[in-house]
């Protein structure tokens, strides 16, 4: 029968990738607990088998080929999914819960008012969230809810929803600042959300809806729920997608200044990442339902 894979032997392809890291044949023996000639002798079996060059050997060291750096990038890379693979099972081993990594806002106004719902109907699986404004940390995650372009990386991606990007402002910041139209907005304290590329900025939004840039006093803030604090204060205006201050909207801490809006160009979306239990993924699919039901009722009401 015909080996399913084309490969080399698996013990000369860990003896290249550990020489290649350090290039070291002697630090790679030290690594494997075995001589660096017993290192040498696999690498020479793995140039013979490949009829390729992968060192170039010399009385300072060794140093890849540029076929031997091309082999280490395909072997690491492979390694490192094997291993996330591997560190996934064992602390999915330690744990049972369901770890959502979620900002500051998408958590405050969009994810925990849903969770007592989905605990109504599976109530012996915990949701636990990994809050974080600044990226993810080490902390394995089973799910992860984002905004932005869905990367093209055949990951298991499932969109949530796409939002119109209003203009906001705590009740009476409008008359405050005379802000009838949107050329008075232009010129009206706003506040800046220093972030990640793909945010829509002020910039962004005038320019979509055929305007100059804004003039008006600028106050930068790198955390979104501040930026929504500072709004509510009376601060300035902020940008507010409708779908994820909903509640900020509905409860009237935040207006909309004008009638302009542009729909968003990304939309938020949900990642399930690699090992995510049955537990989570069912959570997953719950919340993907939700956010779908919500969209049609929108439509049937509008």
């Amino acid at each position: 029968m015909a080996r399913p894979y084309d490969l080399p032997s698996m013990t000369s392809l860990l003896c290249f990738e550990a020489a290649a890291r350090n290039l070291s044949f002697k630090k790679a023996a030290a690594e494997l607990n075995v001589t660096p000639t017993a290192v040498s002798h696999q690498i020479r079996h793995l140039e013979s088998d490949l009829g390729r060059k992968l060192f170039d050997r010399g009385h300072r060291g060794v140093e890849l080929t540029e076929v031997g750096a091309y082999l280490f990038v395909s072997v690491r890379k492979g390694l490192e999914g094997m291993s996330d693979t591997v560190r996934d099972m064992r602390h999915r081993a330690e744990r049972e819960d369901v770890v959502v990594g979620v900002t500051t806002a998408m958590s405050a106004f969009w994810l925990t008012p849903r969770i007592s719902g989905f605990w109504r109907e599976n109530p012996d699986i915990v949701i636990s969230q990994s809050v974080s404004d600044v990226g993810r940390g080490a902390e394995r995650l089973d799910i992860s809810l984002h905004y932005g372009e869905v990367p093209d990386d055949n990951g298991d991606y499932r969109p949530l929803f796409r939002d119109r990007i209003l203009a906001l402002g705590a009740p009476g910041f409008a008359d405050t600042h005379g802000i009838f139209g949107i050329d008075r907005l232009r010129t009206a304290p706003l506040i800046h959300l220093v972030a990640e590329p793909g945010w829509t900025g002020w910039t962004e939004w005038f320019e979509a809806i055929g305007q100059p840039a804004p003039r008006g006093r600028k106050v930068s803030v790198n955390n979104y729920m501040i930026a929504l604090q500072l709004a509510q204060d009376g601060a300035g205006a902020v940008l507010g997608w409708d779908g994820l201050v909903g509640p900020l909207l509905e409860s009237g801490q935040l207006v909309p200044l004008v009638e302009d809006c542009i729909a968003a160009p990304q939309p938020f979306y949900l990642k399930l990442h690699p090992g995510a239990s049955e537990e989570a993924r069912l959570f997953g699919d719950w919340l993907v339902s939700q956010q779908s039901n919500t969209s049609r009722s929108q439509v049937m009401s509008g």
